[in-house]
């Protein structure tokens, strides 16, 4: 099993980072490299109406980098039916070069697994415990076992001791046991005469009339097979189903498919079994060893929009980042090889795959053209942030050009039916693009939400900085910022708590007046700077 290489990017996502995704993924795969995009939240109102305009499906939920069962080549679970006699166990895990098969009862749920050493084991135990097992096989079992012919089934309860012929014969007790003979009807005679349950008959031969008369007076089971004696005892103890010396499953661990690789292994640890039963609400998915864990692959990222490890998926560290697409500061990912690592200073990172595009020469799909617009559009506020640049304007317009789109038309369209506060819980407008710093040794928050009437947050603030005060006592921030920005660019209202509340209120004043609106680059560098 190969698995894709998945392009994510960062926890709460944006709609630059969900199309940044989906759009280089499309160049990946047209490069002929298996990816798929993925995210790491819930998608925003504003991200939903670029899918649902384009038609696209939503990026895959990725929760962590850690790996799953699910997510690794596993063998097929090989499976025998509870009533299956060992011989056809064992030929079987012979035929499929097995040393271990599992064990289903008659609905086809797993029950227990049975190994080959065990299978091995029935003709070197203990003569009166392979007896009592021997109980448990049915006569056509017995008849499976030397692969013969019943030519009549008894009655008689049998003991499960298997008798030949000899001296001592008729001074043992034969009463119940399985008699192997050859073609001597005079021991015939006297072994039903004994009250023996069954005779199993060497090479064939079928006893005259009058011998089968008196066995079928007696009740007793006549099976004839092409074997000698010697390879019919050999066989007869293989009569017994498979059933009667398995490893119960309670006794036996066994995994989920949704189990995490590193649990999986720390139970392997504490046991010495080859083979481990997957399985599925008691229905076996696959059989899984040491083997596999030890072969298989961590999974492999491509981070966009992001590269540090807090914003990244949890666990990030079982993982493998193999690219990094990004145009924030460099934070503080680390790999164990080198990787291509693209950070430009642009205003979106759709930017930089739309010039990638470019640089390799391919050419984008219109979905991909309008879902890069759509992300530019979204972090450059429609090219009036701050931290838009020329390089944004112009791939802009190159795009607009060759796929006959229009920018603003799509901004108006966009930002009427998303950019509101109205109507939306407090968790979700503090929370959906919410940001931690650590400045000057102070623990800093910086959560911002676009709007398109500023005048929407004086008749929430006095409620909204009760909630913050509530929240920040869980999270203790020494200063939680939620900026509310026009979502043309138009400036921001500034709302705040914290024990650095005073010492910033000057200069959260400041930011109003001069209109900010980019948390990158004015919002934080100006309270780094205040806080030095």
């Amino acid at each position: 099993m190969s698995l894709p290489i998945y392009i994510i990017g960062h926890k709460n996502p944006d709609s630059d980072s969900i199309c940044s995704a989906l759009a280089l993924a499309e160049l990946k795969q047209k490069q002929g490299i298996h990816a798929v995009a993925g995210r790491l939240g819930r998608v925003n109102p504003e991200t939903t109406f670029i899918l649902n305009k384009l038609q696209l499906e939503s990026p895959e939920y990725i929760s962590t980098a850690k790996l799953m069962l699910s997510e690794i080549e596993i063998d097929e679970a090989r499976v025998v039916d509870q009533n299956m006699i060992i011989r056809k166990s064992w030929e079987y895990s012979q035929e499929m070069n097995v040393k271990t098969v599992y064990i289903n009862d008659e609905k086809e749920n797993y029950i227990g697994l049975a190994t080959v050493w065990e299978m091995a084991r029935i003709q070197m135990q203990d003569l009166h415990a392979t007896a009592a097992l021997l109980r448990h096989a049915t006569i056509q079992n017995l008849a499976d076992s030397v692969r013969g012919e019943i030519l009549y089934e008894g009655n008689i309860d049998r003991t499960g001791y298997v008798r030949i012929a000899d001296k001592k014969m008729m001074d043992r007790d034969l009463a119940g046991a399985i008699m192997v003979l050859g073609d001597s009807e005079d021991a015939m005679f006297k072994s039903i005469a004994k009250g023996c349950a069954v005779i199993v008959i060497a090479e064939n031969y079928v006893p005259d009339e009058l011998i089968m008369s008196i066995a079928k007076d007696k009740g007793v089971t006549m099976i004839t097979t092409p074997y000698n004696i010697m390879k019919i005892i050999q066989n007869i103890y293989r009569a017994i189903p498979i059933r009667a010396i398995m490893t119960n499953k309670k006794d036996v661990v066994s995994f989920n498919r949704n189990e995490y690789l590193e649990d999986v292994e720390r139970e392997m640890l504490k046991t010495r079994h080859s083979s481990y039963p997957v399985t599925n609400q008691d229905k076996l998915v696959g059989s899984v060893s040491r083997y596999h864990l030890l072969k298989s692959e961590k999974k492999k990222f491509i981070l966009v929009d992001h590269n540090e490890k807090k914003q990244s998926i949890s666990d990030i560290e079982q993982g493998e980042i193999v690219e990094i697409v990004d145009h924030h500061r460099i934070g503080d990912i680390e790999t164990s090889t080198p990787i291509s690592f693209r950070n430009m200073i642009v205003g979106s990172t759709c930017t930089i795959v739309a010039l990638m595009y470019k640089e390799a020469n391919i050419k984008m799909s219109e979905k991909a053209a309008q879902l890069l617009l759509y992300g530019m559009i979204s972090d450059t506020l429609n090219y009036n942030s701050p931290t838009c640049t020329q390089i944004d304007k112009m791939v802009a317009s190159q795009i607009c050009e060759e796929f006959n789109l229009n920018t603003d038309e799509m901004a108006s369209e966009m930002f009427s039916q998303t950019a509101t506060i109205k109507g939306k819980e407090f968790k979700d407008i503090l929370y959906n693009d919410i940001k931690e710093y650590m400045l000057a040794g102070e623990h800093i928050a910086v959560s911002q939400v676009f709007t398109y009437d500023l005048n929407d947050v004086n008749e929430i603030e006095k409620d909204f900085v009760a909630y913050m005060e509530q929240e920040n006592k869980k999270y203790k921030y020494n200063f939680l910022l939620m900026v509310f920005t026009n979502i043309e660019g138009k400036g921001s209202k500034f709302l705040y708590v914290g024990d650095l509340s005073s010492k910033m209120e000057t200069a959260i004043k400041r930011f109003t007046d001069r209109g900010y609106v980019s948390r990158k680059k004015q919002i934080v560098p100006c309270i780094a700077s205040e806080l030095e």
